[in-house]
């Protein structure tokens, strides 16, 4: 088959929504299983060759190949551009004192992501985040050097009149090729710090800005109580600066790293997903600016699961502002543009990696809405053999209830009027009073709220919103029986992780997004967290209400096996009874 064909036909497969892709399971040492996702190419292309180029372009493209796990660290064959002792050195600093070369799950990682295919790693947690953070800035500062490389060497062809500048197509519409989107001012520190120490090897090493970077991100701690500690989790994930509103450009030199730089004079950008939506604005503002984001070739999403529980709207409008057409030039040299960027394949060949603590219904639908390239994706699929259900220690039974509809759209409308119908009306008797609501989305919450008020239900509320005086008064409200239900937000719960008193009863309206929450909220019902005037010690449920589109939140509290059969099976009551 001609190139133009092959060409035509990789572009027909990758362009269509949703894509048309060949699965493959794999295995590698310490990731475990992943779910390779290449694009399906007819049997007379040849997969393994096809590549979606033009002329003149062959050095941009990778072959969309399934990677193979590495065993030993081949810094030249793997293409890194930067100096071995550096990387030894920075990785013995930022990751572990004793490392003298790439950790095994690094090694994993590392083996998929410098073939540049996508990459959804779910299991992303406080003990191998340093790992993760460490093998990203080194894939990301290593394509900086390698597309600066490139064009410094034309830059020298050009001058010596070796060759015209049109035969050197190497850069993109704008100069940023790195987003960086992390939740945290403190996430953005980190990165920097291990940038910095993997580029520049000499802690004396000249980085503009650097005290003023410090001055704006470090501080504002969140003060712990020492009594009655928060989990570990929690003080982990909400040490440092907190804030969630930022952004900085970054620009590498041979020996010096940019802070603050203009976006336009940047190779890589650190921001918020609210940072960068204050910048780019909504349609019918004055003052606009996305042009930046129309040439990232690399982008990185890392605590992806916390973006969920700040504005997952934030992030939706960033990924509609990505290669989209620039209004301004920018002062961009034409000649040198790669092709495909100017016919609008950008997206194309865009690499994204996704890092969370855990697998999510909304970012597997933001990979197959938004990341399109024909390098193909992997993503992390292990199974979960128990389940946070095996945390809790209280010896109740707890009552899993089936949601079934077409789609879901058709299952919000269905769960809403199962609870209302169902479940409500057996626990409005005095004897389940003490009854916590608990509800993930906030949509959800606002519904559910406004039923109460309409119904004239008996209940107090604690979202995210809620002011402390009005906290602390619900609270005492509920401990003491004097209103029947609290209707609790997850989000809430997320932010500020109290310890809830009294509870006698929960309904989780949908299974928590954050597994270890199903647990920890059981746990609240044992008796040193009862007021033991309100009600009988036998007297105590709980009530879970899923479908089919709640499976990982589900395989997450009950095991993956457990949440297969419970999700295909005719039944739609399940009854479990743990901490025996």
């Amino acid at each position: 088959m001609s190139k133009e064909k092959k060409n035509n036909e990789l572009y027909r497969v990758v362009s269509a929504c949703p894509q048309s892709l060949t699965g493959k399971k794999l295995n590698f040492p310490t990731i475990g299983s992943l779910i390779a996702q290449l694009p399906e190419l007819s049997n007379s292309t040849e997969t393994s060759q096809s590549k979606l180029i033009e002329d003149g372009d062959e050095e941009s493209s990778v072959p969309a190949v399934i990677p193979q796990p590495i065993e030993e660290v081949d810094w030249e064959q793997l293409d890194v551009k930067i100096p071995s002792k550096n990387i030894v050195e920075a990785c013995s600093k930022h990751v572990n004192s004793l490392l003298r070369s790439l950790t095994p799950l690094q090694k994993d990682i590392l083996s998929i992501i410098y073939k540049y295919h996508d990459f959804y790693f779910t299991e992303r947690n406080t003990h191998n985040s340093k790992e993760i953070v460490f093998i990203y800035c080194l894939h990301a500062i290593n394509h900086i050097i390698k597309a600066r490389s490139e064009i410094i060497q034309h830059n020298v062809a050009i001058k010596d009149k070796k060759s015209s500048s049109d035969n050197f197509r190497d850069q993109g519409l704008v100069r940023p090729k790195v987003l960086i989107l992390v939740p945290f001012r403190r996430s953005a520190l980190n990165i920097v710090e291990v940038i910095s120490s993997i580029l520049l090897s000499d802690e004396k090493a000249n980085i503009a800005n650097k005290k003023r970077f410090y001055d704006e991100f470090t501080g504002d701690t969140l003060i712990l109580p020492k009594k009655n500690p928060k989990p570990a989790d929690y003080e982990e994930m909400f040490s440092g600066n907190i804030d969630d509103t930022f952004r900085i450009g970054l620009a590498v030199t041979k020996k010096s790293l940019k802070l603050y730089t203009d976006f336009y004079s940047s190779d890589i950008i650190i921001a918020s997903p609210l940072g960068l939506r204050m910048l780019i604005g909504a349609e019918g503002d004055k003052e606009r600016d996305y042009d930046f984001l129309a040439s990232i070739e690399l982008l990185i999403l890392d605590q992806t699961e916390i973006f969920l529980m700040q504005n997952w709207d934030h992030l939706l409008h960033v990924f509609n502002h990505l290669h989209l057409q620039p209004v301004e030039s920018h002062g961009t040299d034409f000649s040198r543009v790669r092709t495909w960027a100017l016919n609008g394949w950008a997206k194309y060949y865009r690499q994204t990696l996704i890092f969370s603590s855990l697998h999510s219904s909304e970012i597997a639908g933001l990979i197959s809405k938004y990341c399109f390239n024909y390098a193909g994706r992997l993503t992390s699929v292990n199974i979960i053999t128990s389940g946070s259900i095996c945390q809790v220690i209280v010896e109740y039974p707890q009552v899993f209830h089936k949601i079934v509809g077409k789609n879901a759209t058709e299952i919000i409308d269905a769960r809403f009027e199962f609870f209302t119908k169902k479940i409500l009306p057996n626990y409005q008797d005095t004897l389940m009073k003490n009854t916590l609501i608990y509800v993930p989305s906030y949509f959800d919450f606002v519904r559910i709220r406004n039923y109460f008020k309409r119904e004239d239900v008996n209940f107090v509320q604690i979202s995210e919103y809620t002011k402390d005086r009005k906290l602390a008064r619900a609270r005492d409200l509920f401990y003491h029986s004097e209103n029947h239900f609290l209707l609790y937000s997850e989000r809430f719960h997320f932010f500020r992780r109290i310890r809830l008193r009294g509870i006698r009863h929960i309904i989780f309206y949908q299974p928590p997004t954050f597994a270890n929450f199903y647990s920890e909220l059981l746990n609240f019902m044992q008796d040193a967290y009862q007021n033991l005037e309100s009600g009988d010690k036998g007297n105590m449920t709980v009530t879970v209400l899923y479908s089919k589109y709640d499976a990982p939140q589900l395989a997450s509290i009950v095991g993956s096996t457990r949440a297969s059969k419970m999700i295909v099976s005719d039944k739609n009551v399940h009854m479990f009874v743990s901490g025996s």
